[in-house]
């Protein structure tokens, strides 16, 4: 019952894409390393280290969830640029522009993603330092914060749907926050705990 799953994106050293939360996999550095090298480590869970590929593959194949695909801060603007390329270049050939979602920290990855993704994919951002009229400035989406930026600035709720964006709060897996989030009216909801949100919201 969940709207969608994100996850995690870096551009590899011969401009392959991966799937993985941190910069560094067992010691390889994920822009110092190839694709090639990266998918064949093995992680704790007993499986080899998706490469974006094959998570959308499986995606296509398993599920109809939406995607939300973070983008991480890589170490030089021209790295994000060429990682928008590929990403948006690949998930137009897998077809699955109608489910994709695009998040980042990085402000200059967020203008690149909405320089290059189709008009009708929403870009958020992350990093919580832009205020609603400077995304919708931007042409993002709208905010995508941490829980705590939305605790000191409550009213930018508000504002946000005011100027028709939406609003997203991550990570929140405490009862009393997601009790707090769903009253002032934010329309998603980043958790761990999913089905924990799902008892609260019925």
């Amino acid at each position: 019952g969940c709207y969608g799953s994100e996850f995690d994106v870096w551009l590899t050293k011969d401009n392959g894409l991966v799937v993985s939360h941190d910069g560094i996999i067992q010691g390889h550095k994920v822009e110092e390393s190839t694709l090639k090298e990266l998918t064949g480590l093995w992680l704790a869970n007993g499986e080899c280290v998706p490469s974006l590929k094959e998570l959308l593959e499986t995606a296509k194949r398993k599920t109809s969830l939406k995607l939300v695909l973070e983008l991480k801060a890589h170490s030089k603007p021209e790295r994000e640029i060429k990682a928008v390329e590929e990403i948006v270049s690949m998930i137009k050939k897998m077809g699955l522009e109608p489910r994709m979602i695009y998040i980042t920290f990085s402000s200059h990855a967020l203008k690149e993603l909405i320089r290059q993704a189709p008009t009708s994919t929403p870009v958020y951002y992350l990093k919580g330092d832009l205020s609603p009229q400077q995304l919708k400035e931007l042409g993002s989406a709208g905010p995508d914060y941490h829980l705590s930026v939305f605790q000191r600035h409550p009213e930018w709720i508000k504002e946000c749907h005011d100027l028709g964006m939406k609003v997203n709060a991550w990570t929140v897996n405490d009862v009393k926050d997601m009790e707090r989030l769903i009253s002032q009216g934010v329309d998603f909801i980043t958790t761990n705990e999913p089905v924990l949100l799902q008892e609260i919201l019925e």
